[in-house]
């Protein structure tokens, strides 16, 4: 298309603000997206907080020492930019699930938790840690199937904020809530939790033996840790250039410090005085690839947002939020690293040197 007939922003913006899924109408909409986007972030430094965020990451010069120091910042800053993106693009549980033939992704992700409920062999009355919950998707849903009480713990303000107005409307919030805290430095006693489960979320850690040993300490003695790391797996060669790029390209796009092997996981677990009672990658078995929703080549009307169409749309309905000023200014610029983390995770996926589900059940020894 030549310059002279491009549409203005404003034109695709119009577009945008009748475009909305067709399926599943719980997700954030076009102005909840505007109005999220950079989080609890002074709206004026949006920008100047991009600008920190990138230069953390080797494409910008950064240092993988110099992520696992700041991961705080670091973590805080991917979150309060990113969250509104992945609210209107994903829904409220942030995470990939394996998935059946004719399944939904909303549906795999809802049998996704659930798995995990009946592999810590909730019940009723249990209390419940979810280290790095996000707004709590997960959390609602799994406290409602397995009638637990459940406490999220993020250390992003803005993430609990949201996750704290969902608990309301989703009728939870007097068994579910939210602690503002490091997941390195937990502020709960010794011994208080009868399971705890991590969902994607732990992959954001500097040091995963700290992690896992501080979930160790919060864990009462015979009970159960479960959860979901992203990790690269056997077949990711460190001295492949190409292997390098996506990993890079998935560190940028999702907040990460650092990537973790499936082999340094569980010799954390162990370090950490825990049990293994097993381990796969689920990524493995699943007749779906867990990447399919990203994939441009796939098209689906329930994930709609997910698909090609639905993110050239989104990528210019933020260019035209940020020319009207209803976005930010830098939006455009975290929508592209998010489109570089998604054609970094479809490469991993397809290559089979990552996997976003590396599940692990480990036990607390009385």
């Amino acid at each position: 298309m030549q310059p002279s007939s491009r549409p203005e922003p404003t034109t695709y913006l119009a577009f945008s603000l009748c475009t909305v899924n067709p399926v599943d109408m719980s997700k954030a909409g076009t102005f909840d997206l505007a109005s999220g986007l950079g989080g609890k972030i002074e709206k004026d430094d949006v920008l100047s907080a991009v600008d920190k965020y990138e230069k953390y990451h080797s494409d910008f010069g950064g240092a993988e020492e110099d992520r696992k120091a700041n991961y705080t910042d670091m973590v805080n800053k991917y979150y309060d930019l990113v969250t509104s993106f992945y609210e209107y693009g994903w829904g409220e549980s942030f995470h990939f699930a394996p998935r059946w033939k004719g399944e939904s992704l909303r549906e795999s992700i809802k049998r996704h938790e659930h798995f995990l409920a009946l592999q810590l062999g909730l019940k009723p009355g249990h209390k419940v840690l979810d280290v790095g919950c996000g707004i709590g998707g997960p959390l609602r849903e799994i406290a409602r199937f397995s009638s637990t009480s459940v406490m999220g713990i993020n250390n992003n303000e803005y993430q609990i904020t949201r996750g704290k107005a969902l608990n309301r409307v989703a009728g939870v919030d007097q068994t579910c809530d939210f602690t503002k805290a490091d997941f390195m430095k937990m502020p709960f006693s010794d011994n208080s939790f009868d399971a705890v489960y991590a969902i994607e979320a732990t992959c954001h850690a500097p040091d995963a033996v700290g992690c896992y040993k501080e979930i160790f300490r919060v864990l009462k003695p015979g009970q159960s840790f479960a959860a979901y790391e992203w990790c690269m797996t056997d077949a990711f060669d460190p001295n492949n250039q190409e292997h390098q790029k996506i990993k890079a390209e998935i560190e940028i796009g999702d907040g990460l410090p650092d990537i973790r092997s499936t082999r340094q996981c569980l010799a954390a677990l162990k370090e950490a005085c825990f049990e293994v009672i097993w381990e796969k990658d689920l990524a493995i078995d699943s007749p779906l690839p867990w990447y399919l929703p990203l994939d441009t080549s796939h098209f689906s009307l329930s994930s709609f947002r997910l698909t090609a169409v639905g993110r050239f749309i989104t990528k210019n309905m933020v260019m035209g939020l940020e020319y009207v000023g209803l976005a930010p200014k830098g939006s455009q610029r975290v929508q592209s690293f998010l489109e570089k983390a998604a054609e970094g995770l479809v490469a991993g996926g397809k290559k089979e040197i990552f996997t976003p589900m590396y599940f692990f059940l480990a036990r607390k020894p009385q």
